[in-house]
């Protein structure tokens, strides 16, 4: 249906990890694959049509700015930092991204009283010592600011004493 050289999709994911923007992260909320590494030219080019033509996606990366693979997403909500970013969270929020803090977190020493998904009191709790320790204003709301700095203190960090497995 989105055609044939979809196929490959399986076979050829790898993490999302665009490079930084200027202070822009280009993470976001919502879906990503980088495909198509090991395809050739002709190949990676059916598999960008076809993911245009799919009208599935909200962006299909031109080949000028991805020549060695195919990168195309799906994004949902709004983010925190204008045009990219993880959508901003707070207590009451729901989802994979409170998720993400909560890993992070963690893993900074900052305990959110588990894995969840959930942005309870201990995650908000959490959050306000992050903040606080990073001189970032402490209102619990894990928005541009807090979203970046989370995102650069924790590349690379890898498993700590409080990491939650």
């Amino acid at each position: 249906m989105y055609g044939e050289n979809l196929f490959h999709l399986d076979s050829h994911l790898k993490d999302h990890g665009k490079e930084d923007t200027g202070s822009q992260s280009q993470h976001y909320a919502g879906v990503a694959f980088d495909v198509g590494q090991s395809l050739s030219d002709d190949d990676r080019t059916a598999l960008r049509n076809s993911a245009v033509s799919s009208g599935i996606w909200s962006y299909v990366e031109p080949a000028t700015l991805t020549p060695t693979w195919v990168h195309f997403d799906k994004r949902f909500g709004r983010p925190a930092c204008g045009t990219a970013g993880y959508m901003q969270i707070k207590r009451g929020s729901v989802s994979n991204y409170v998720l993400i803090v909560q890993d992070d977190l963690n893993t900074l020493g900052f305990r959110t009283g588990g894995l969840d998904g959930i942005f309870g009191q201990q995650t908000e709790n959490a959050v306000r010592g992050y903040q606080q320790s990073r001189g970032l204003k402490a209102d619990g709301i894990v928005g541009c600011n807090t979203w970046r700095s989370l995102q650069e203190d924790v590349v690379g960090t890898g498993r700590t004493a409080t990491t939650i497995d």
